[in-house]
């Protein structure tokens, strides 16, 4: 799976401008709605929330991967938050977070959400690329990091 097939360069926010997990997530849903990726914006945010409270989407290491399954879109869609002051996301190391990336799928289509799911998580264990991600200034850039990387 190659991300930048899913993320389109304006569903990048850098930095994100909310500070608190709740927020942010919504800030990148939002994202996605003002892009008409989503065809229920308050259905997406839902489930992705009510994943949250399952349990914290922080994955240690400055890193966090909200994301929800549900009725509001056709197809898996991405949007990516970068924070330059670090955002408290109940991580499972306890450190906050600067690297967000929102992930809402289809109910229904298991397969690429959990392929995209992969994905991230094995780049994000490249320590110097997610360093430039961290550093990045503007959505243009992270988005070539993105494509950059993939091209690899």
């Amino acid at each position: 799976m190659i991300l930048t097939q899913i993320l389109q360069p304006n569903c990048v926010k850098v930095p994100v401008e909310n500070k608190d997990k709740e927020a942010v997530i919504t800030e990148l849903v939002d994202l996605l709605d003002a892009n008409g990726l989503l065809l229920d914006r308050d259905v997406a945010l839902e489930a992705v929330l009510a994943r949250e409270r399952t349990r914290s989407t922080g994955t240690g290491a400055g890193i966090a991967i909200p994301h929800g399954k549900c009725n509001a879109v056709k197809e898996l869609v991405m949007a990516i938050g970068i924070a330059h002051e670090p955002i408290e996301f109940e991580s499972v190391d306890g450190k906050p977070v600067t690297i967000l990336i929102l992930l809402v799928s289809p109910a229904d289509q298991t397969g690429p959400h959990i392929q995209a799911l992969a994905r991230i998580s094995k780049l994000m264990l490249d320590e110097e690329f997610k360093q430039k991600l961290e550093k990045a200034t503007s959505a243009d850039e992270v988005y070539e990091l993105l494509n950059n990387k993939e091209s690899e």
